[in-house]
């Protein structure tokens, strides 16, 4: 891989993952748009590294804390704020696991094309901006019951079909259940964490069992500037969201979206 072709796609997986905007759309439609032949698995492996790094760092006294207080209460059967939160995080976690399973080969081979992103940019950014204006922003994560959690779980699993944007969707269904703004981007940054976690797993085994010759240099420099891009930009979205609210990714997301059509019309 070129230099530059290494910085814009680690910087591209930073910025997107955790921005409402899809970050898969993104990567997808840079080969397309570009003479770059497609980074291969073992940068994908890198670039993801890199961003569960940062959310990791980020909040690791919210998930420490909620993943202390959540074996103890196997152990005590009772449970706190903490606890319940990460208890939340788990069962929002299962219907991407299972849709993941069922209906990945669906997924890659039938709706990875430009015409099926822009509707999704499309129609899940129209989705957020009314979600931001209707909901009652009053509740906080920890306010989330089960059932919160599995709803905002099935949104994510919809992420699946790119262009729809893991963060965008599941701050959007968070938004509808009557979340402020940062607590939906919160909740949905902690649910990235297993989401990240477990495809970059079976990625790494992928490519292990690949036996491909590794560039480790061009992976650690991915992995770097995708991490730090996305803790950047974690920090700044968290910082300025309750300003900015959810209009100006609309508007991208629109403008995108209809300039897809355009151009692969």
């Amino acid at each position: 891989m070129e230099l530059l072709q290494i910085i814009i796609l680690a910087l591209i997986q930073g910025l997107t993952e955790f921005l409402p905007i899809s970050s898969s759309a993104h990567l997808i439609l840079v080969p397309l748009l570009t003479d770059w032949q497609d980074q291969g698995l073992a940068f994908d492996v890198a670039v993801h590294v890199g961003t569960l790094a940062a959310v990791l760092i980020y909040f690791r006294s919210e998930w420490t804390a909620m993943l202390v207080q959540g074996l103890a209460a196997l152990r005590t059967r009772q449970l706190n704020d903490d606890a319940k939160l990460g208890w939340g995080v788990v069962i929002g976690t299962i219907p991407v696991g299972l849709v993941g399973i069922t209906c990945k080969p669906l997924i890659e081979e039938h709706l990875r094309s430009p015409f099926v992103i822009a509707a999704t940019t499309l129609i899940f950014g129209l989705l957020l901006g009314w979600s931001y204006a209707k909901g009652t922003r009053q509740r906080s994560e920890y306010t989330l019951s089960l059932i919160d959690c599995l709803l905002i779980g099935c949104g994510q699993a919809l992420a699946l079909i790119p262009g729809t944007s893991r963060s965008g969707i599941t701050i959007t269904v968070a938004l509808m259940l009557g979340l402020t703004g940062k607590a939906a981007a919160r909740f949905s940054f902690l649910l990235s964490i297993p989401a990240i976690l477990l495809p970059g797993l079976l990625l790494t085994k992928d490519l292990l069992d690949s036996g491909i010759a590794i560039d480790w240099t061009s992976l650690f420099l991915g992995a770097l500037l995708s991490g730090v891009a996305a803790l950047v930009c974690i920090h700044f979205f968290l910082k300025l969201l309750d300003k900015i609210g959810m209009l100006p990714f609309v508007i991208y997301r629109l403008v995108l979206g209809i300039g897809l059509i355009i151009a692969f019309s």
